[in-house]
């Protein structure tokens, strides 16, 4: 077994480490029977597919030349290992820079076989935090692995799936008391949505992949700094920080690595979230109604809990890890979308996937009526 590596020299991270560290760590799920497990299974897998349909009639987004992508009912660790695996892929140019520089730098030897590991129980304890933490994910780019299967045309390098984290949907459904089938339903419903943004509009991963390649490749953080914020992000969790310094510990990574050039890119890319992720919930609550007889008391508790978020360590690392911008994600697509439906309908919305040059601006998604002059004005003069 070759590992999520891909090499046996140790790397900037270890990521086999990486994986062994939060699958140890990983809390353990909800108690249920395996009779019940087998039948949240089962049902979760019913919904997405029932979800399809009802995406694609809501808002009219269907193709005749989708590329199947694989929805997978995962636990935790199963979460860990996809994530792992996706990270991998799309900072495998960073680390590599960060690498090289690593090797001319006083500093080397101490960031040799030691940091990856070091780097790679860091890592490890903050993907077992946030593995309990994720309902499901639609993974863009992830690379298939033999226990992974991932969609998309046979030559291209990775496709998408699905991923559904069983134990921590039965999880939330139990805490907010709502009734579990139809919040299941509600669940897929959003993950779908995302599922269908990608299969259903072409260019929209290509499109994403060269901002985040472009963001990454402006990078010029030292090696030492990335470990170091890891590092802030793994005391937070062990308790390891000092009273008080939770909520005013440091920058996030996001804030961490900016130049100018990156700050232009950074702001395409959070538009393109944000209309990715308010579409979504949109679209969740556009179709709940009509199949999710109880989505107006699951929509309430979920945004309570949302608003309420948690502890003081969940703020700290939602700040490190740039979490809280995901959190304004939502409100802020979702008010964008919405209000462009109002003013030109659904169809009139779906010019937003064309082409980039019709996605939002960052400026734009706080002005929804800006992106319609400069959308439907420009294309009927």
């Amino acid at each position: 077994m070759t590992g999520f590596g891909g090499t046996t020299s140790p790397g900037m991270v270890d990521w086999n480490l990486a994986v062994a560290t939060a699958t140890r760590l990983v809390r353990p799920g909800p108690d249920v029977s395996r009779d019940e497990a087998r039948a949240v299974v089962a049902e979760l897998r019913r919904h997405a597919k029932a979800s399809e349909e009802h995406v694609r009639g809501f808002t009219r987004m269907g193709t005749d030349e989708v590329h199947d992508t694989p929805v997978l009912v995962v636990d935790r660790p199963g979460w860990v290992r996809a994530n792992v695996a996706g990270f991998r892929e799309i900072l495998r140019p960073l680390l590599e820079k960060m690498q090289e520089r690593r090797a001319g730098s006083p500093t080397g030897a101490v960031l040799g076989t030691v940091g990856g590991k070091v780097t790679g129980v860091e890592l490890g304890m903050l993907l077992s935090f946030l593995s309990s933490r994720v309902l499901g994910q639609y993974e863009t780019f992830a690379p298939a692995t033999r226990d992974l299967p991932a969609g998309g045309p046979p030559d291209a390098p990775s496709g998408g799936r699905l991923l559904l984290v069983a134990p921590n949907i039965v999880h939330v459904e139990r805490e907010l008391d709502v009734d579990p089938h139809d919040f299941r339903l509600w669940v897929c419903l959003h993950e779908e949505t995302h599922r269908t943004q990608f299969t259903a509009v072409p260019w929209l991963r290509d499109h994403l992949e060269g901002e985040i390649q472009s963001f990454l490749a402006e990078t010029d953080v030292d090696p030492m700094t990335f470990l170091e914020r890891i590092r802030d992000a793994a005391q937070s969790l062990a308790g390891g920080r000092p009273e008080g310094e939770e909520e005013d510990g440091g920058r996030s990574f996001v804030e961490l690595v900016q130049t100018p050039a990156q700050r232009e890119i950074l702001a395409r890319l959070t538009a393109v979230m944000s209309l990715l992720e308010g579409h979504a919930d949109y679209v969740m609550d556009g179709v709940g109604p009509s199949v999710v007889p109880t989505v107006a008391e699951i929509r309430e508790k979920f945004q309570q809990r949302r608003a309420k978020g948690a502890s003081r360590l969940d703020i700290a690392l939602r700040k490190l890890l740039g979490l809280d911008a995901k959190l304004r994600q939502y409100r802020d697509g979702e008010r964008f979308v919405r209000a462009v439906v109002e003013q030109v309908g659904t169809d009139g919305f779906n010019r937003v996937w064309t082409s980039p040059n019709t996605l939002p601006t960052k400026a734009e998604i706080a002005k929804p009526a800006d992106w319609v002059a400069r959308v439907h004005r420009k294309a009927e003069s």
